[in-house]
């Protein structure tokens, strides 16, 4: 069975196991024979002639897991009681909730918090609109928007489907910025309907992040949002994987001790993701990049291009190279992948150029396995926590918004995106960068900190607040 077990498929297998000498030594083997994970185990209850114990098992796949556990039913020496799933255990009733920031102890508390006092307030703000940010939720508050049709990988699963993943973005912006922020899946894929939608609900947000919309709608939504609206509008799937794979990059230069904006860089994927890594690095000063679609190297004059790709054809690939995916690789420093798996082979990494950099970024299965390219790529990236360096744009979007909301932006711009960049890529020291470590890690409690101050200086320098 392929694959490496992980937490996103985990159970804990509840078992009422014969005590004697041996018999659990039966169950670690059924598990290792069938290439689970044994991570905990725990004592629930011990008798004289059984034990019940909760054993936390990390596996490839619900079948996997299913048969592991046939596998310990097997056993005559163990009673399979309980499997609990993890993940879904973690998201039982979803996965945040409102709490109140103020305590209210008795009727003057009541009165000041609700009639007859929030008059007052409600009246200040009448008077005085940028109060609201003073004395409502707005000055800490994300819009976290999406219709669904480009669920991390899952593609178009609707609103409904999509909630599970928008409730887990708004739990990092807590976690890791300290931001309130709330989930809304908007039942349409019309793009004046949905703006209209975001447009009419925008009041009480300090900025609105939209999430996993379909290309090229998306790209068409976040400017009509940005020209309406006056907070911060960012499509996250592009900027925020630009903002993480521009920091790696600047970090590999770092550790090669070359110029980036020399290499030739060729991206697979033309979506929503693989258009912005593209503009962000343009605008940094990477000329040479060629991106490529299912159909090959888009170049100017490439007939059936929607207006999206002709634009991206008139800005890159300034030589003009035709071909395939593989054939346009050859002799390139740089292949950034935000597309499908398994598109490349060893052999194709071969055929780069010196030392080549491969951020393989399709997930959860790369376009080319990082195994395979071990010895050949000289850095590796992925978009999986499995491995090193993983570009997560969990590391730009908590850091982004929370400088945007402290210097009350109302816009954001490239620039603002760079510096956030720069900011990321300088949490490492050049004494610490290793093949292995061009980029923090998402635990590391310095990246949204460092990352909200350089964009309020880079917001306050460019008035955008």
């Amino acid at each position: 069975m392929g694959g490496i077990p992980g937490p996103g498929y985990s159970v804990v297998v509840r078992l009422e196991i014969e005590n004697r000498p041996g018999m659990f030594a039966k169950v670690a083997e059924v598990i290792g024979k069938k290439g689970g994970d044994l991570r905990s185990i725990e004592i629930v209850k011990m008798e004289k002639e059984k034990i019940i114990r909760d054993v936390a098992i990390n596996v490839i796949s619900e079948k996997h897991a299913e048969d592991i556990i046939q596998g310990l039913k097997a056993l005559d020496c163990v009673k399979v009681l309980k499997v609990i799933d993890q993940t879904f255990f973690m998201h039982e009733g979803g996965k945040i909730g409102i709490y109140s920031k103020k305590e209210m102890k008795d009727i003057e508390d009541l009165a000041r918090i609700y009639t007859p006092g929030v008059a007052r307030v409600s009246m200040d703000i009448y008077k005085n609109p940028e109060h609201i940010y003073k004395y409502t939720i707005k000055s800490n508050t994300v819009a976290v928007i999406t219709d669904g049709t480009a669920v991390l990988g899952l593609g178009n699963i609707g609103p409904a489907a999509s909630m599970p993943v928008m409730e887990g973005k708004c739990v990092l912006f807590k976690e890791f910025a300290g931001i309130d922020a709330f989930p809304l899946a908007i039942s349409t894929t019309d793009v004046d309907e949905f703006v209209n939608i975001v447009k009419k609900i925008a009041v009480p947000f300090g900025g609105i992040n939209l999430e996993d919309i379909s290309a090229p709608r998306c790209f068409e939504i976040e400017k009509k949002l940005r020209e309406e609206l006056d907070i911060p509008v960012i499509h996250d799937d592009q900027h925020g994987t630009a903002i993480v794979v521009l920091a790696a990059l600047i970090n590999v230069g770092r550790l090669l001790k070359e110029d980036i904006t020399q290499f030739k860089v060729v991206i697979s994927g033309a979506g929503a993701s693989g258009t912005a890594v593209t503009r962000l690095l343009l605008d940094y000063g990477i000329k040479n990049i060629i991106v490529c679609d299912r159909k090959g190297a888009i170049y100017e004059g490439r007939e059936g291009l929607n207006p999206y790709k002709e634009a991206l054809a008139k800005e890159t690939n300034p030589f003009k190279e035709k071909g395939s995916l593989k054939e346009v690789l050859k002799g390139a420093k740089v292949f950034i992948g935000l597309s499908a798996p398994n598109l490349l082979t060893r052999e194709d990494i071969k055929n780069m150029a010196e030392d080549p950099v491969v951020f393989t970024l399709a997930n959860p299965d790369p376009e080319v396995p990082p195994e395979e390219i071990q010895g050949i790529a000289r850095v590796i990236a992925t978009g999986r926590s499995d491995y090193p360096n993983q570009i997560n744009n969990a590391l730009a979007f908590p850091g982004l918004f929370r400088g945007l909301l402290d210097a009350r932006a109302k816009g954001v711009s490239q620039e603002v995106f760079i510096e956030a960049a720069e900011a990321l890529a300088n949490i490492i020291k050049d004494e610490e960068l290793t093949e292995e470590y061009i980029i923090p890690n998402i635990f590391n409690p310095e990246v949204a900190k460092t990352i909200a101050n350089a964009v309020v200086r880079k917001v306050k320098e460019l008035g955008l607040n």
